[in-house]
């Protein structure tokens, strides 16, 4: 039989069901705005009023609750700020949790957590490169001051400048450094005012006009310790890598200059007791020089037993020029493999010489110009370079291994 209160029943509910779309969507618009809420209950007329079966009310909210999940808004994705350069500096623009929660997709590239990509804030602290001591000077002429000139100032000022430049800087003064006569009144009056304010850096050499003076006392009181034994004049010292030794060529003075006279003695047993790679002699008398007729001989012993030890240059005075000659051998030979460099440098303010005879292995020269000689000596060679007063243009340098 057919009933009309089941007929009705059925209509409220496919009424119910005809609806249900619009009670989605509004479900759906509030679930939206509820950004993780509590479950939505839908007032739903037809399942308030008992119209619709249990199982579709079910239904019906299980459709709700699924739609609401699928639609929720979904955690926000961010794009990445562009990296600097370096990456001890670079750290992400979005926090971890952020991070965790993005969706990623193939194509985007994901930027790693901070803890994976810090470097240290600093390079490690360098280790300074030590700085190695220069290599010596050694800078100086012979044939130096007189009070009646002003010669000696100009050389003076030459050595102010290389002292200034290289305050290890030593001195040498070849000999004959207080005309007339190397009294202990021209030290003090002639000398002391110019070269002689580089006194405590200075190696004497003891000349001809020293002995003026009896026992060149004037020279040794001056000089003191620096100059040797009085009763010698003879004497030497290291510098750097390099050996020096500082003779007397007033051979009168001490006993001669021949081999086994005691400064030949004392000379043979220095070098062998300091074998150097560079060996430097200083005395006052060349043996080689233009301003002289001929070859003075009273130095060859002392250039024989310079050569058999394999010496490499000799500086001296006297003779108011410069000069520079080749390596040559004892008797004058060029000798490039083993011979010795000879530079005379009488330059140092008292007067100029003449050149006379132009001697052999003679590379430059010059009688006109007051100045000093300046070497820089390296464990394996030596820098020359003369230096002339201010208003002088001859100058005269060059670089040579030891032997």
């Amino acid at each position: 039989m057919h009933r009309p209160g089941r007929r009705a029943g059925y209509a409220l509910s496919l009424i119910a069901l005809i609806a249900l779309p619009s009670f989605v969507a509004m479900a759906r618009s509030s679930a939206d705005q509820a950004q993780g809420g509590t479950r939505l209950e839908l007032p739903l007329v037809a399942i308030a009023a008992g119209a619709v079966p249990e199982g579709a009310t079910v239904a019906a909210e299980s459709t709700v609750t699924a739609t609401r999940s699928a639609t929720a808004k979904p955690a926000p994705t961010f794009s990445p700020t562009p990296r600097p350069s370096s990456v001890a500096t670079a750290s992400p623009t979005a926090s971890p949790a952020q991070a965790s929660s993005a969706t990623v997709t193939p194509s985007r590239t994901t930027i790693p957590s901070a803890s994976t990509t810090a470097s240290p804030s600093s390079s490690p602290a360098r280790t300074p490169t030590p700085t190695l001591p220069a290599d010596p000077v050694l800078v100086g002429a012979g044939d130096v001051a007189t009070c009646s000139g002003t010669g000696d100032e100009a050389t003076a000022a030459l050595l102010d400048a290389v002292v200034a430049s290289d305050p290890g800087a030593t001195i040498f003064a070849a000999g004959d450094d207080a005309y007339e006569s190397g009294t202990a009144a021209e030290f003090a009056g002639c000398y002391a005012p110019s070269w002689g304010r580089h006194k405590a850096r200075t190696r004497p050499v003891v000349g001809n006009h020293d002995y003026l003076t009896a026992g060149a006392a004037g020279y040794f009181g001056y000089f003191g310790a620096a100059a040797g034994d009085p009763a010698e004049g003879y004497y030497s010292f290291d510098l750097g890598a390099w050996h020096v030794v500082v003779l007397n060529s007033n051979c009168n003075e001490v006993g001669g200059c021949k081999a086994d006279a005691p400064q030949g003695r004392w000379l043979t047993a220095d070098l062998a007791a300091h074998p150097a790679a560079c060996t430097l002699a200083l005395w006052h008398h060349p043996r080689f020089t233009s301003a002289q007729s001929g070859i003075p001989p009273a130095m060859l012993p002392v250039w024989q037993s310079l050569y058999a030890a394999g010496a490499d240059l000799v500086v001296n005075g006297h003779d108011h020029i410069y000069e520079r000659f080749a390596p040559q051998d004892p008797v004058g030979a060029a000798d490039p493999a083993r011979g010795i460099r000879e530079i005379v440098v009488g330059t140092g303010g008292r007067s100029h010489d003449r050149l006379l005879t132009l001697r052999a292995n003679s590379e430059a020269r010059t009688a006109t110009t007051y100045g000093v000689l300046k070497l820089t000596l390296h464990p394996t060679g030596y820098d020359w370079e003369f230096l002339p007063v201010a208003g002088q243009s001859f100058r005269d340098a060059g670089s040579t291994a030891c032997h």
